[in-house]
């Protein structure tokens, strides 16, 4: 199948429909992409995790952070308190409300992955995968030149 795009176009129109189908899956539920990446990474990490560590994981600056987690907080998805250490850091913990949807959520990723990867082989998979992560990499090494 020619689509007629460039390679960059291509992995952009991919990551577009990938991330929208993913979204349409996920609307369902009122959680929003952000919200479910903050819900896998503290139960990534046990539950719970500093405030901090969530802003560097979602890429955030702290406003930004504090604006979805308000959110989160408001859905019942997760709670804030003060870190027992350090008065001045907020350990967030994801409730029971957040651990349910994050359960549904992780079947909405499977889903789309399922589609995503449709008539693929298993070695096309893995090897889709591995090349993926070397474009990654790459991208990562320039940025950081």
């Amino acid at each position: 199948m020619e689509c007629g795009f460039g390679f960059g176009p291509l992995m952009g129109r991919a990551a577009h429909l990938g991330r929208e189908r993913m979204d349409a899956r996920m609307s369902q539920y009122d959680v929003t992409p952000t919200q479910n990446h903050t819900l896998f990474y503290l139960q990534s990490h046990g539950g719970q995790a500093p405030q901090c560590e969530i802003m560097e994981y979602l890429r955030v600056k702290p406003s930004t952070a504090n604006g979805i987690l308000d959110r989160m907080e408001e859905k019942k998805l997760v709670s804030r308190s003060v870190s027992g250490s350090d008065a001045r850091r907020r350990l967030i913990t994801i409730t029971e409300k957040g651990i349910r949807l994050s359960a549904l959520c992780a079947r909405c990723v499977q889903e789309g992955e399922a589609v995503m990867l449709r008539g693929f082989t298993p070695k096309e998979t893995e090897t889709l995968h591995a090349l993926l992560c070397r474009v990654i990499q790459n991208l990562e090494e320039d940025r950081n030149l």
